[in-house]
């Protein structure tokens, strides 16, 4: 029985009501990419659970602008002026940033769109940050989560990094079982320096980031780690 990506958000992460956050007008130097409609089909979720594996050894082949759709929706999508994964308060402090040999980009998801924020190849200065790992330096491209602790801050305190952080592997999961139903190859990375990952990417003080998904299609030599 086939699932759609939104039964599977609705059945593994509830959203929380509240008032949504309206997204930030992009700079005007920006390149903006609009992305293909994302699919509400796919295999049946047991199957994508079943089948899911960190793989760290990636195809060369770029990520088409659909497949990129599909894992960025299933991140942060707007479905009925909520999103695919849960936030507390309904505030979205997360953002998400696509890093290719084109540039950084930002997920905008009222638009399903992406703006680029920077032009060059910044996977090189990810991989410093990540402390050389290897995954990073093959695959096409990186998704990088971030977050605004201050938006979640005004309703919740001290526990704002705390929510945060569970909103971003709540994403992050989300990504993880998109790229499985994809036939794409994904491995989830907390071992970076903040600092050093701020730098690379231009992100503000105010910014935190809290999760490095490098993705690609999977290669012969990939080995599926138990986990």
């Amino acid at each position: 029985m086939a699932l759609s990506w939104l039964i599977i958000a609705g059945l593994g992460l509830v959203v929380l009501e509240g008032s949504g956050r309206t997204e930030p007008t992009p700079a005007s130097h920006g390149d903006r990419r609009a992305l293909p409609a994302p699919s509400r089909g796919g295999p049946a979720l047991a199957d994508v659970l079943a089948t899911r594996r960190s793989q760290r050894v990636f195809a060369s082949r770029e990520l088409s602008d659909a497949e990129l759709g599909q894992l960025l929706w299933a991140a942060q999508g707007v479905i009925d002026g909520h999103r695919t994964a849960p936030s507390a308060g309904a505030l979205y402090p997360l953002a998400v940033r696509v890093v290719d040999a084109r540039g950084v980009w930002r997920y905008l998801p009222a638009d399903h769109a992406l703006v680029r924020e920077s032009a060059g190849d910044r996977r090189g200065r990810i991989v410093s940050a990540s402390h050389g790992q290897d995954a990073v330096r093959s695959a096409p491209a990186v998704l990088v989560i971030s977050a605004e602790l201050a938006i979640t801050a005004k309703k919740y305190g001290a526990r704002a990094e705390r929510f945060a952080t569970l909103e971003a592997g709540h994403a992050a999961q989300n990504v993880l079982l998109e790229a499985t139903a994809l036939g794409l190859a994904a491995v989830p990375i907390g071992a970076f320096d903040d600092d050093a990952l701020r730098r690379a990417l231009d992100l503000s003080a105010a910014e935190t980031p809290l999760y490095v998904i490098p993705i690609g299609s999977p290669t012969s030599e990939a080995r599926p780690e138990p986990r």
